[in-house]
């Protein structure tokens, strides 16, 4: 499954001198509701965690498994989140660079990022922005399965006190019963209102 995530970014920087590396990615870009949560993950080479893949490829019993692994076999991670508050007054992508750069800090000391997808201003550590490295590079993958378990448990909470949307099974993503029921009864504080999906709700 995971034959092509590999190590060989993380070998490389280290390679070229750099010690701490870590790797970010973020869960809940797409969503209607909720939160963004980013990982920061940086995984010795011999961690042995040969199943590590993209988080969407993945089952949630085997994230939820891969997510215990990873906490436990990382040499430091970090999980930074942006609210819905956030995301509503700085917009989704700066918002997104905002969670990264909390992951980035509450991981310790890092001197290189490796991201997925993007590069992330505002820190001043080198890094590199891997287009799909979620499916590449090991250390994104990992943070990328701690971020998606870290956010749907997230939801589940939110699932808890607001049943009627189905946080459970949908995380927040605007899939037919989600938006439906947004329709029956209209957003609640979880909702992201700036989205399009709002336009003309009270």
């Amino acid at each position: 499954m995971s034959a092509n995530v590999t190590f060989h970014h993380e070998r490389q920087l280290l390679n070229e001198g750099f010690s701490f590396i870590v790797g970010v990615d973020e869960a809940g870009a797409g969503a209607l509701a909720g939160p963004l949560v980013a990982a920061a993950c940086r995984l010795p080479l011999n961690s042995r965690l040969g199943e590590l893949n993209d988080s969407k490829k993945l089952s949630d019993k085997k994230r939820e498994e891969l997510f215990d692994l990873v906490i436990d076999r990382s040499s430091a991670y970090g999980i930074g989140i942006a609210t819905v508050e956030e995301i509503e007054t700085l917009g989704l992508r700066p918002a997104n660079y905002l969670a990264m750069r909390r992951a980035i800090d509450a991981a310790g000391e890092v001197d290189f990022a490796i991201v997925d997808a993007w590069t992330i201003p505002g820190i001043s550590i080198q890094q590199r922005g891997i287009i799909r490295g979620d499916a590449q590079v090991k250390s994104i993958a990992a943070a990328s399965i701690l971020a998606k378990v870290t956010r749907d448990r997230i939801m589940l909470q939110l699932h808890a006190s607001h049943p009627e949307y189905r946080f459970d099974s949908h995380k927040g993503y605007g899939t037919k019963a989600h938006r439906e029921a947004i329709a029956t009864y209209g957003p609640c504080l979880h909702h992201r209102m700036t989205y399009k999906t709002f336009t003309g709700r009270k």
